[in-house]
């Protein structure tokens, strides 16, 4: 995914609140008035990339007639995370109800005034400690009720791989694979040299599956930041990964973008690394294109990447409303239908155990039990990283640098690095 750096956001983000200042509130309200029972209100959902929810939408307005639901999507993530910062500053014009990443929790706990608190018994015992934990206070309030988790498998062409000469059966190919990171470069090196395709989608997509298994990527649990210029780990893996790209394994796609969409249906790459939200993704963009599978390997054992939650924020007139339609778009049985319609895997403790979950396979990655493969692998999850306020401008500065060489190729992976540490000095949080 193409992130701009800090200094870049906040220029935007300044000229925005400007602009936003100059036009007022929208139609949203900040009153935080709640409508009687039986008044007519429309309650805004900010969503981005996929999140499984249109018929559940339909749902729950056929079931609470005096509901409208209209939800506002952004492209991706980096646009809602711009629109969500501006209008937080403005004061005015967020939804009622708006998602947010888990990479962008720690910047919004900073504010806790902004939103509603959303505890409340029903959903006590609902989320695994490390989903709820990022979102709750000291004093105990919850600002965001969990959506889906990132465990994360690989998919991957069948039939390039039989072009190769690799195995294709998905359980031969995750024994492949069993050897950590090195073996996923080495049997990728070997595939490429036998069919001049490339091996993954891209350099950033590769690092943060990466970084998703180092325990301190850019600070100390103490909150202290790790220099970039020191910061062994990380370089290590830039290292790496530029390697890589200079060995033909990188398609030199940035995630979201044209190229990279368009790539689905032109044989672009052969495996991505793939959390379950990934699927309803790849299958809107490969349509018409037969040969996707999921294996049940991830390398380096297991990782999460992503997860997401809907927040209530306090600039809303519908509060109370917000707050319900947020608490049963996450019930068990809702999460459920969202992983059925777009792959999005549940966090919730019940559902992880439905039967539904666990037997459900998708037709399109040829029958493979999606459901029981990210279930195994959400268990082999070992490592959780650690990411407080200075994570999100420090990793997009890392993976701007790997952009200028792996993307734009303006940059060799010595000069990009050089700038990296540069704009990393510019930040003044050593």
């Amino acid at each position: 995914m193409t992130q701009r750096t800090v200094l870049k956001l906040a220029a935007l983000t300044a000229a925005s609140v400007l602009a936003l200042s100059a036009c007022g509130s929208t139609d949203s309200g900040a009153s935080g008035e709640s409508a009687s029972g039986d008044e007519q209100i429309t309650l805004t959902v900010a969503t981005f990339n996929e999140f499984g929810l249109e018929n559940l939408y339909k749902q729950y307005m056929e079931e609470n007639p005096n509901i409208k639901i209209v939800e506002k999507k952004a492209a991706t993530s980096n646009e809602a995370r711009d629109n969500m910062n501006t209008r937080l500053a403005a004061g005015s014009g967020l939804s009622d109800i708006e998602a947010v990443e888990i990479d962008w929790i720690p910047e919004l706990m900073q504010y806790p005034d902004q939103f509603v608190d959303l505890s409340s018994d029903a959903v006590k015992d609902r989320w695994p400690d490390y989903k709820v934990q990022p979102v709750t206070t000291a004093d105990g309030k919850l600002i965001g009720y969990g959506t889906d988790a990132g465990p994360q498998a690989l998919c991957y062409r069948a039939d390039l791989f039989a072009k190769g000469g690799l195995p294709t059966d998905r359980d031969e190919v995750a024994a492949m694979l069993d050897g950590g990171w090195d073996k996923y470069f080495e049997v990728g090196k070997q595939f490429v040299d036998a069919t001049g395709i490339p091996w993954y989608d891209g350099a950033t997509a590769t690092y943060q599956g990466m970084i998703n298994q180092e325990p301190t990527p850019f600070e100390n649990p103490d909150g202290t930041v790790i220099p970039l210029a020191d910061n062994k780990p990380i370089k290590t893996i830039y290292d790496e990964i530029l390697k890589q790209s200079d060995n033909g394994l990188s398609a030199g796609f940035a995630q979201w973008s044209e190229d990279w969409t368009n790539a689905f249906q032109n044989d672009g790459f052969a495996t991505m690394l793939c959390p379950p939200w990934m699927l309803g993704v790849i299958e809107g963009n490969a349509a018409g294109v037969e040969g996707w599978d999921v294996a049940p390997i991830y390398p380096g054992g297991g990782g999460n990447w992503g997860g997401s939650y809907l927040t209530v924020p306090t600039q809303g007139a519908h509060q109370e409303e917000a707050k319900a339609l947020a608490e049963w778009l996450t019930a068990p049985e809702q999460q459920i239908v969202a992983f059925q319609t777009k792959g999005n895997f549940p966090s919730q403790t019940e559902a992880l155990d439905d039967p539904a979950l666990l037997e459900y396979k998708s037709e399109f990655f040829n029958n493979a039990p999606v459901g029981e493969i990210f279930s195994e692998m959400s268990k082999r999850i070992s490592v959780s990283p650690y990411k407080s306020t200075n994570f999100f401008p420090v990793t997009t500065i890392v993976t701007d640098a790997l952009t200028r060489v792996d993307v734009d190729s303006t940059d060799t992976p010595e000069s990009s690095w050089e700038k990296a540490l540069s704009e990393f000095d510019q930040l003044g949080i050593n």
